[in-house]
């Protein structure tokens, strides 16, 4: 017998705790590819991904033990749930193999592209989620200054980041339809730890799997840099951020929380200013205040 699902409360528009809690995710995660690119000095993306999907499936495992949150009842999930994990696992087989052969700045503008999957998307299966002209003005306002910010590295003439450019596309559709998933299926009553240990444990798997394939070279023998990059991104990252997500998205608007994603990217030009002394361009400052008028017009009442 399968258990039956609480029915979920959701709000028409973000309020102030959910735009606090995206804008604090999106700072992460603008940190978070700056982590990644770094580390693939020291280790090979599909281990480092498989490192880091294995220490936040287990750090997931213990929090729902405490929480007393069921992960492996019967609640007809499992057909969605492992297309969600397929789709997740793919979108980071993308994103880390994708670093392998571009550079970040061109990785992120594609990346980023999977708003517009989901606001194409999405809304055929939910009309609740539908945008009209002034929030679509707001999506390719944002996306043009996020364009604009990555400019210089989007004009780099190096013919070999065509593959790159490729699984960064790729990752961007992944992405959009794992929302689509789970905005659409039973996975949107389940508990957002439950949609996320699909996610991550398949993620896990997966990229297991593939770094054995490839003959990469395992090994724990890391810089303490290596390490703290890994605890960083499987609690923080693959854990906290990505488990807020899932409760948000069964609780808001996904086409608008999408939105908020553009400011990842910003995020990591600003930490890059901040931490690593680069210069304050004039396409940064267009870019923060371009996304900031895109949120705000995809987040209006839709007329």
């Amino acid at each position: 017998m399968s258990t039956p699902i609480a029915p979920v409360k959701r709000h028409d528009r973000l309020d102030r705790l959910a735009i606090v809690l995206l804008v604090t995710c999106c700072a992460f995660w603008g940190l978070q590819q700056i982590l990644i690119k770094a580390t693939l000095t020291e280790i090979p993306p599909m281990w480092q991904a498989s490192i880091r999907f294995w220490l936040a499936t287990a750090v997931l495992w213990l929090w729902s033990a405490v929480r007393g949150v069921p992960l492996f009842n019967a609640d007809r999930t499992l057909k969605a749930g492992l297309l969600a994990g397929a789709l997740f696992a793919a979108e980071f087989v993308g994103i880390y193999w994708g670093l392998a052969h571009t550079n970040a700045s061109r990785l992120t503008v594609f990346l980023y592209s999977s708003v517009f999957v989901v606001a194409i998307l999405l809304p055929r299966f939910v009309p609740t989620e539908r945008l009209g002209r002034k929030q679509w003005a707001g999506l390719v306002i944002a996306f043009g200054a996020v364009t604009l910010a990555f400019s210089e590295g989007l004009l780099d003439t190096d013919t070999g980041h065509w593959r790159g450019d490729l699984l960064a596309i790729c990752a961007a559709i992944f992405w959009g339809l794992t929302t689509l998933v789970l905005r659409t299926t039973r996975l949107a009553q389940a508990p957002a730890e439950k949609a996320l240990f699909y996610q991550i444990g398949m993620a896990a798997i997966v990229t297991t799997a593939m770094s054995l394939a490839w003959g990469e070279t395992w090994t724990l023998t890391l810089s303490s840099f290596a390490w703290w990059s890994l605890a960083v991104q499987s609690v923080v990252g693959a854990f906290a951020s990505y488990l807020t997500w899932m409760w948000m998205l069964r609780h808001y608007p996904a086409t608008r929380m999408a939105s908020f994603t553009f400011l990842a990217p910003v995020f990591a030009l600003i930490f890059g200013v901040g931490l690593l002394g680069e210069a304050l361009s004039w396409q940064l400052v267009v870019a923060i205040i371009g996304v900031a008028s895109g949120i705000y017009l995809v987040n209006q009442k839709t007329t």
